[in-house]
């Protein structure tokens, strides 16, 4: 708890406040990309000690939020499959499909374990020769390691029953999606700690070069974002476009060596889908041919899928910056996280159930910010 206090301590907080306010001479918009960054912005009350020039969006680093429909309806129909134990983390029963939730099939005798490790998943096969386990394997790069040594170890010890159904999704092309957007208001991200901890920082440097935009690797504690929001403005006010690392207590250039091995041995990079947003080219991992036997969609035979995030959730336009969540008409009503209509409302670092959970009413900040403009 004395770590915590450090990196919460009000009267530095107010130190970084101060100075962000005495840099800043002009209207500034930047990112924050990770859904536990969200969640701590929103918690602390961080936008209020922001001059009214400077906007904070939420970008898409919630993985639980951007797998796409059609992978949770094939998550649902492997689930409610007889000899199948499907292994989730608890976020993902919730997740709307396109008629139902793994929720639901847990409730119809569907064998449906939550789990706190893909390697309690591989443990739980090792233990049902008989039965097929499934792990839904989801996340950003910050869980694709441990989800990849399952795999690993499950082809090392021929453990022919376990699979992983793969959703993995990667944080910088997504970024550059949103630069390229033509609606893009993006002038600055703050880019996620954990994801530069395992894979380093080198696809953020390229993403700087390439379209001139300010990159800060931030941690998630309320000092943490202030600092990174202070070195943000000040390149953005001084006109520099730079990698910087705030998170430099756990963030090495390098990354992980380790961690990134063992990426590499099990995934390669792969386009994906992204709920609400749509394909982004080289966005995801899947599993490398060595490794087929032990993938869920190869293993079960499935219909195609061809899905769309419905009209009634506003979810991809919150993921990309373009919408706060209070901006949706059901926010809090028809979507509340007992009804959800979309993922951004279950997901434990949606900016959804983040702002139902903090902060309910409509902020007068984006009001400001567009007078000021």
């Amino acid at each position: 708890m004395k770590l915590l206090d450090k990196y919460r301590d009000p009267e530095a907080a107010w130190r970084l406040s101060r100075e962000i306010h005495r840099i800043t001479t002009r209207c500034h918009v930047i990112m924050e990309v990770c859904g536990g960054q969200t969640h701590s912005i929103v918690k602390y009350g961080i936008e209020e000690l922001l001059p009214k020039e400077i906007m904070l969006v939420h970008g898409p680093g919630c993985p639980v939020c951007v797998t796409p429909l059609e992978m949770i309806d094939r998550a649902i129909d492997i689930a409610g499959l007889k000899n199948v134990i499907f292994c989730t983390f608890g976020d993902m029963l919730r997740v709307p499909g396109s008629q139902k939730d793994l929720l639901f099939v847990k409730a119809q005798g569907g064998d449906i374990r939550i789990v706190y490790s893909p390697l309690d998943a591989l443990k739980i096969a090792k233990a049902n020769p008989d039965r097929q386990v499934v792990f839904f394997a989801v996340g950003f790069e910050t869980t694709a390691p441990a989800n990849a040594m399952a795999v690993y170890q499950a082809k090392e010890n021929k453990v022919d029953n376990f699979s992983a159904l793969v959703a993995h999704v990667r944080i910088p092309p997504a970024m550059e999606a949103i630069v390229c957007s033509p609606n893009n208001r993006v002038q600055g991200f703050l880019a996620a700690g954990h994801v530069c901890t395992v894979m380093g920082d080198e696809e953020y440097e390229e993403i700087v070069g390439k379209y001139n935009v300010p990159i800060v690797i931030t941690g998630f504690e309320p000092l943490d974002i202030l600092q990174g929001i202070l070195m943000c403005v000040k390149q953005l006010e001084e006109g520099r476009a730079e990698l910087e690392n705030q998170y430099t207590r756990s963030v090495r250039k390098q990354g992980n060596e380790a961690a990134k091995e063992m990426i590499r041995e099990v995934f390669h990079v792969t386009s994906r889908k992204w709920r609400g947003i749509g394909e982004i080219p080289k966005s995801g991992f899947g599993l490398n041919p060595a490794y087929e036997a032990y993938d869920a969609e190869h293993r079960f035979e499935l219909p195609e899928y061809a899905n769309e995030q419905g009209s009634d959730c506003i979810g991809g336009l919150v993921l990309q910056g373009f919408k706060k969540p209070y901006e949706c008409y059901a926010f809090g009503k028809e979507c509340n996280p007992e009804h959800p209509l979309g993922a951004p409302m279950v997901s434990s670092e949606g900016a959804c159930a983040a702002y139902y959970r903090y902060r309910r009413e409509e902020g007068g900040k984006e009001k400001i910010f567009q007078q000021t403009i």
